[in-house]
């Protein structure tokens, strides 16, 4: 299979006239400065793009939570209600439509921080992982690569507090039983199983050593300050501190949000290697606050983007929210470079994809073609797209050198179709 690109974004800058050659869903050969043949892929040329935060469901909530302005609180309560009525197949359905709205968006790998494990009771399937197959064949069928992050999450409160209500659905009772259930997970084409802690409220401190070393391992981190301030008056240290003591950070593992650090946090994160996965568009909607993007890069943390609760699903405004957001904190501009946000945009690594996220021999044919010739990015420089391009100027989209979008439709449904079927059916 060939491909053909006037222009392409290779090695962190832009090449002209790419020849693209794919053989068994992998770049064979990538040749700037060739003559055209085989498949034309019009605009600006992008490797695949990564969502490395996803919680499928939330999706459902888009414009329904700001009644009376909204708060966070008044947010998680409308989470709750739908995370209560999902079951197996309605759940496949919002996930199956979600990430179809995700391939549209030109991601061709979602993390998927799991933690819809059990019936609304807290009761398990008669398969335990039903939810959890229900996402990832929902990834299959929209035809992009899924990390499933397997969350564990037993206890409401840094000091312990039981689950109750919806939240027992989170949980496996006890580390043992979330490891006997997930260790039936396994890997598969286009799959792999990650872990995921999903905040030092949800996991006790005991658990914590025996997490370290786990590879992809996300958690949820000071996106709160009260998450801060609960964890030192339990347990005399900041969130970072403590997964320090217990060896959780590292270059497997990826701290989600980390908004509200101190310097100190940020030379832990950083110095460990560990990856921060920012999520702009979530944080600005839930008013959680802005991330040092810039501090925990010069660290040393690796950069990731995710869209979290989707109140847009979009990269190219995350990577921009990275850069923009930070201008506002800091009254400064000029943080990060395109080439660098271009890198959060496509961190693939960061979900344990070694092998995404560039357009080169022996990687996976993941292709982004964006155009040119919109209202958005017309006369602006292909080099600085990242700055000016939406979700709506993906055109086509290739996934293990398989065209999902083409001419700006998926190859495989109707996406708004199904998003409003199965929204219907989440918030009924």
């Amino acid at each position: 299979m060939k491909f053909f690109a006037e222009l392409a974004w290779i090695g962190g800058k832009v090449e002209r006239d790419v020849a693209v050659e794919v053989t068994d869903g992998r770049f064979t050969a990538v040749t700037p400065g060739a003559t055209p043949v085989g498949t034309r892929l019009p605009g600006l040329v992008l490797p695949g793009l990564a969502n490395a935060h996803s919680h499928a469901f939330h999706r459902a909530l888009r414009g329904r939570t700001h009644g009376d302005r909204g708060s966070f609180w008044t947010w998680r309560e409308k989470m709750y209600e739908v995370a209560g009525r999902l079951d197996p197949d309605s759940y496949y359905a919002l996930a199956r439509a979600v990430y179809g709205e995700m391939a549209l968006a030109g991601i061709t790998c979602v993390g998927e921080f799991h933690y819809l494990h059990h019936a609304p009771d807290g009761r398990p399937y008669a398969e335990p992982n039903a939810m959890g197959d229900a996402v990832v064949r929902a990834a299959r069928d929209a035809g992009i690569r899924i990390t499933l992050l397997d969350t564990l999450y037993l206890t409401s409160s840094v000091d312990g507090k039981a689950l109750e209500g919806v939240q027992r659905r989170f949980g496996d009772g006890d580390l043992d039983g979330w490891l006997a259930r997930t260790g039936t997970l396994r890997d598969g084409e286009g799959v792999r199983i990650g872990a995921a802690l999903h905040s030092v409220r949800a996991v006790p401190v005991r658990h914590l050593d025996g997490l370290a070393g786990r590879a992809p391992l996300h958690i949820h981190l000071s996106e709160q300050r009260a998450e801060n301030e609960q964890c030192r008056a339990v347990h005399g240290c900041s969130p970072t501190e403590l997964l320090h003591r217990h060896g959780v950070l590292g270059p497997g593992t990826t701290a989600v949000h980390a908004t509200h650090l101190t310097d100190g946090d940020i030379k832990l994160l950083g110095g460990s290697g560990t990856g921060v996965c920012l999520c702009p568009t979530t944080e600005r909607d839930l008013a959680d606050g802005i991330g040092p993007g810039r501090a925990l890069a010069d660290a040393g943390s690796p950069l990731s983007l995710g869209s979290d609760s989707h109140a847009v699903i979009d990269v190219f405004e995350e990577a921009r929210g990275m850069e923009l957001d930070e201008r506002l904190a800091t009254e400064k501009r000029g943080h990060f470079a395109a080439a660098e946000l271009v890198a959060a945009a496509t961190a693939h690594t960061s979900l344990g994809w070694d092998d995404a996220g560039q357009i080169a021999v022996g990687k996976r044919a993941d292709l982004v073609a964006v155009t040119l010739d919109s209202v958005r990015t017309a006369g602006v420089d292909p080099a600085g797209v990242v700055f000016a391009a939406t979700n709506a100027d993906v055109t086509h989209v290739v996934a293990d050198g398989r065209m999902i979008v083409d001419g700006g439709r998926h190859t495989g449904f109707d996406v708004p179709a199904a998003l409003r079927n199965a929204i219907r059916e989440a918030i009924a």
